[in-house]
């Protein structure tokens, strides 16, 4: 039993002894192949390296070449472009010499002309003193004797000449202007019939004249009182007249009295509801006027303001004619001129319909017409090449084409026959003064009026005004209507100039 035990350690011992120098046979059998791989990768890695080291400096021999190569050629460039440089700053540097040289003489050249300049106005001096030693005149009294005795020669040959050329240059223009104002007023005509507002009030008794006026006044008095105007009761029958400077005044009491006359209650408190109904009316038909009158024209974007001042001139009369509807007219006639002669239709137009919109007020503010309307356009911002014909529609010269053409229209609608009317006493007064204005000219004997105030014929001496003269005179006489004188249409002046030489046989 004891035997058993030993046996079994002593076959442990030799196992671990076997074990050992196996494990270690296996392990140096395993180191030997290790170390044999880990040579040939050594080996492999020192042949690539070489490799690597050949490619390497042949790359960089390739790269040095070419480097080399670039920059010789980097070289040759650059002494060529050095070389072409120098060539033109050569070339620079002669020009420029060449130009000093120039400007130098161009200078010499400069001063001996104005030294020979110099001895010319001296020379010129000395001969004019000599003339004028000569002469015994100076050079101003010369010119002037000189002037004077061609102007005595060719006198009646220069006004001939003149009185040709106006009469062929005036010929053919009235022949264009004539067939373009012609051809514009047959497509624009605006009946003369127009309603105009009137201060009569028809009564259908004599007895409403006492109910109007009431009892003690107090009725007149109120209406007079509430409306601004003056009621005149005369003798006339069946009628009463409304008179106030304001026409819409006039219109709202005319309207107010009819009203009244309708109702037959005629007292203090029905007098007040009346002429408030009235305004209300007059403030509506006033607008609808206005803008009624926008949409004839074709003028739209207005503001309401504006629109409602155009339509005052419903109730505005110039020489008995309707403003608003002048203004249509002028709106139309200006659109057409400016169609046919090539100005801007839209600028005429709209300056025609409002060249008079400062008469809507012109009885309450201050100032001309022209003025008070362009003050109105700039308000509600209307812009300047509308302003300006407004402004300058009766001036002698308008300063652009479509103020022109606005102040040719407006000619046009107030020469129309019966368009406008005159007062006996206005119609006298203009006579007066058209003979008058040429009556105060040097040398001119007598001069008339004829033809309604449309021409003006001036007698002249003979004696004291020549051909030249009398063409000048008629020139001034003119000039001096259209500065003085307001009037529709245009003037003719007439200078008469004849000897008559009388001799009796006895």
């Amino acid at each position: 039993m004891i035997l058993y035990p030993i046996l079994i350690g002593a076959g442990t011992i030799v196992g671990l002894v076997v074990g050992y120098f196996v494990r270690k046979k296996l392990a140096q059998a395993e180191a030997d192949s290790l170390e044999a791989k880990v040579q040939t990768m050594l080996s492999e890695a020192k042949a690539q390296e070489k490799e690597i080291l050949i490619d390497a400096k042949d790359k960089a021999i390739k790269i040095v070449d070419e480097a080399k190569r670039d920059e010789t050629t980097r070289r040759n460039e650059l002494r060529d472009l050095q070389h072409r440089l120098e060539n033109r700053e050569t070339l620079f540097d002669q020009k420029l010499l060449d130009l000093e040289s120039k400007q130098t003489k161009l200078h010499e050249k400069a001063a001996k002309l104005e030294e020979i300049k110099l001895q010319i106005q001296q020379i010129k001096k000395e001969q004019m003193d000599k003339l004028e030693r000569i002469a015994a005149l100076t050079r101003e009294d010369a010119k002037k004797v000189l002037l004077e005795n061609v102007e005595k020669e060719t006198g009646d040959a220069l006004a001939s000449r003149i009185r040709k050329l106006e009469a062929d240059n005036s010929i053919q223009f009235e022949n264009v202007a004539r067939e373009k104002l012609v051809e514009v007023i047959q497509r624009c005509s605006i009946s003369h019939a127009v309603e105009s507002t009137t201060s009569i009030v028809d009564l259908p008794s004599d007895e409403m004249k006492g109910r109007i006026i009431g009892r003690e006044g107090r009725n007149i008095k109120a209406i007079e009182q509430a409306t601004g105007v003056e009621i005149i009761v005369d003798d006339t029958p069946n009628a009463i007249t409304v008179s106030a400077f304001s026409p819409i005044r006039r219109q709202v009491a005319k309207k107010a009295l009819e009203k009244l006359i309708l109702d037959g209650r005629i007292h203090p408190g029905r007098i007040e509801e009346a002429i408030d109904e009235a305004k209300k009316e007059i403030a509506v038909e006033i607008k609808k006027a206005g803008e009624a009158a926008c949409y004839e024209v074709g003028v739209a974007g207005l503001e309401n303001k504006l629109v409602q001042i155009i339509g005052r001139l419903k109730y505005r009369t110039s020489y008995g004619q309707n403003v608003l509807q002048h203004s249509i007219e002028v709106a139309h006639l200006s659109a057409l001129l400016a169609e046919n002669i090539g100005a801007n239709v839209s600028v005429a137009r709209k300056a025609g319909f409002l060249h008079d919109i400062g008469k809507a007020v012109d009885h309450e503010i201050q100032g001309t017409h022209p003025e008070i309307g362009r003050d109105i356009a700039k308000k509600f911002n209307i812009p300047e090449e509308i302003i300006i014909p407004i402004l300058t529609h009766h001036e002698d010269k308008p300063p652009t084409i479509e103020a022109v053409i606005v102040k040719v229209a407006d000619a046009i609608s107030g020469a129309r026959p019966g368009a406008r009317k005159d007062t006996y006493e206005r119609y006298l007064q203009r006579l007066e003064e058209l003979e008058t204005i040429a009556k105060r000219n040097e040398g001119v004997e007598k001069s008339y009026a004829i033809q309604a105030g449309r021409e003006v014929r001036v007698f002249v001496e003979p004696s004291k005004i020549n051909d030249l003269d009398a063409e000048k005179l008629a020139q001034k006489i003119a000039k001096d209507i259209e500065s003085e004188l307001k009037y529709p249409g245009e003037i003719k002046v007439m200078v008469i100039r004849e000897n008559r030489v009388i001799e009796y046989a006895r």
